[in-house]
């Protein structure tokens, strides 16, 4: 068995690490502990996976946070400064992380027009800049099971309005499977299966083998 040779990376019209980039924002307790739409927990696995996704694959990260500075909301929750502490984070004041000008440079700077996107709540911090990264032109791929609104209709809404303005949605799997691509490229396998356990704690791998 012999795999087809590797597809041009940055031309690739799926993901791939050297096509695309991830935008984290928002994941603050304030705004984790409003979350109707998912079970707390299942969701801060899903974005712990997903970020350690964006570290394991080394794709440009940019994560913002809103009103820290201000004294009106705490830094990102403990998980997720766990993976991605070593990172600058882009403060700010504005709902639409795009209308923030440091925030808007730092995506430009990764020089990626794919952008996988995660926020919090789904009806606000990730639809409006969803919205406008699409309108200039950005792929925008949205991991559906590591994102969650204030109620569970809020979610679907504007899940559904971010796919009717041409937004992509994808889960956390398969953005994994995606970026990995080949059990070939044997240097991110460890971080591939190394958050493949269920949310509950459990580990497939280690039961299978069992």
């Amino acid at each position: 068995m012999s795999s087809e040779p590797i597809r041009d990376p940055k031309s690739d019209h799926l993901l791939t690490p050297e096509n695309s980039a991830f935008i984290i924002i928002d994941y603050q307790p304030i705004q984790v502990s409003s979350i109707r739409s998912m079970n707390h927990e299942e969701l801060v696995f899903n974005i712990v996976a997903t970020a350690k996704a964006a570290v394991n694959y080394k794709l440009p990260i940019v994560h913002s946070t809103v009103n820290v500075a201000t004294g009106r909301n705490k830094p990102p929750i403990p998980e997720i400064q766990a993976v991605l502490g070593h990172l600058p984070t882009y403060d700010r004041t504005s709902i639409n992380s795009w209308e923030d000008v440091e925030f808007k440079r730092a995506v430009e700077a990764t020089g990626r027009r794919k952008l996988i996107m995660t926020a919090l709540w789904t009806e606000a911090c990730l639809a409006f800049p969803a919205l406008d990264a699409l309108k200039e032109g950005y792929e925008v791929y949205v991991v559906v099971d590591a994102v969650g609104g204030t109620s569970t209709a809020a979610h679907e809404a504007a899940l559904r309005r971010i796919e009717q303005a041409g937004g992509k949605l994808i889960s956390k799997t398969q953005l994994y499977c995606e970026l990995q691509r080949d059990w070939s490229r044997e240097a991110t396998v460890p971080g591939f299966t190394n958050v493949f356990q269920n949310w509950d704690g459990s580990n497939p791998e280690k039961d299978f083998k069992d």
